[in-house]
């Protein structure tokens, strides 16, 4: 995960870096043909050249973008979670544990729906 080094490593709260650092290591593992790219300074995952999500750092969350149709699709899930969501991105809280079933669900709809896209964004 290389490609992701100094976008952790400007992550000035240890606990927070490690906390992005385990997300990007468990959806690497989860989903290995994926492409890691870091762009405007963001790290992304990508799928056959078009997005499918990325990742921010807040002072109070961690962001997860996976573009806005997920977000429709997923609000309901998101509010139970206790993630606060915008038409683009959901905030992981820090002092909350990851939902990593959500996320799966998330990127896995996000893998679907955009498989026979062939631009970067929807």
């Amino acid at each position: 995960m290389t490609v992701f080094d100094e976008f952790l490593n400007g992550i000035e709260n240890r606990e927070h870096r490690e906390k992005v650092a385990h997300v990007l290591s468990w959806v690497h593992d989860k989903y290995p043909h994926m492409e890691r790219v870091v762009k405007w300074n963001q790290p992304m995952l990508t799928d056959h050249g078009t997005y499918i999500i990325g990742f921010s750092v807040a002072k109070k969350h961690m962001s997860v973008a996976p573009e806005n149709k997920a977000i429709t699709e997923f609000s309901s899930a998101l509010e139970e979670a206790g993630y606060g969501y915008t038409n683009q991105i959901f905030h992981m809280p820090w002092d909350r544990e990851v939902d990593y079933d959500l996320l799966k669900k998330v990127i896995d709809f996000n893998i679907e729906d955009k498989a026979g896209l062939d631009t970067f964004w929807r």
